[in-house]
């Protein structure tokens, strides 16, 4: 992994006049300000991940308190998991040194297991509509629920940095929540499909054809929406996720 000294937007300073520029910051603030209240935001199991070859370079997008960065940490890639937020960096990290410390369980009586020892992941403070990677530095891309939390502009910027940073027949995995899930529709509506709610934090609805039309640049090897229910006081609502794979040609 090649690191470039390339500035990102993190907290820039809004010029006097520039609300696009304004609006970004405040969203960006208020995820700092989730971390330091409420520290692990995201919980539950972690996600099932591909398989992917040992050794393999791997970038985490927005990796946050580490919900998916703890399923990595059994494998045996090399990660750099980047986020905006200082205080879900130090989560990421506690739980990387945590989970290391730990080492695999063995039975009374049984020999070591033998497999290669996982790498742990490298942390670094950066925006993803501005990565500080070289062109074609990963193997694969993870960008689960991050790309659904920025504005119409700066995810497709996102996604075309995503592009950038992959490795020719590098893969680019993607995970949001659908138009169908229950909570699209709550809170402010700041651009189509895009909410704010009551911490400050906005979030976007997608459709399949949206997500094709967001990564134009690289081959869909698959898309689909997941649809499950979920029962909240008394009653039935729905939760839906879109899910895709991508390839760098």
């Amino acid at each position: 992994m090649v690191v470039e000294r390339r500035p990102h937007l993190m907290l820039e300073a809004p010029t006097a006049g520039d609300g696009e520029r304004r609006c970004r910051r405040e969203e960006l603030l208020a995820w700092c300000r989730e971390y330091r209240d409420k520290g692990k935001i995201w919980r539950g199991s972690p996600p099932r991940l591909p398989p992917l070859p040992d050794g393999a370079l791997v970038l985490e997008l927005g990796c946050g308190n580490g919900k998916t960065l703890a399923a990595m940490l059994g494998r045996t890639w090399r990660v750099a998991a980047v986020d905006v937020s200082p205080r879900a960096l130090r989560l990421g990290r506690d739980l990387a040194v945590g989970i290391s410390c730990q080492g695999p369980p063995v039975r009374s009586g049984a020999s070591p297991r033998r497999d290669p020892p996982a790498l742990r992941p490298e942390f670094i403070a950066a925006d993803a509509v501005q990565l500080p990677f070289k062109a074609s530095s990963f193997d694969a891309v993870f960008a689960f629920h991050v790309l659904g939390h920025l504005r119409d502009g700066d995810r497709r910027e996102a996604a075309r940095e995503a592009a950038r940073v992959l490795k020719a027949g590098g893969r680019l995995f993607f995970l949001e929540f659908g138009v169908e899930d229950m909570r699209a529709g709550l809170g402010e509506e700041v651009e189509a499909l895009t909410f704010r709610r009551g911490e400050g934090i906005i979030t976007h609805y997608f459709s399949e054809g949206e997500v094709l039309v967001l990564f134009d640049l690289l081959m869909p090897t698959s898309i689909r929406t997941e649809r499950w229910p979920a029962g909240i006081r008394g009653r039935d609502l729905l939760r839906s996720e879109v899910g895709a794979e991508f390839i760098k040609v």
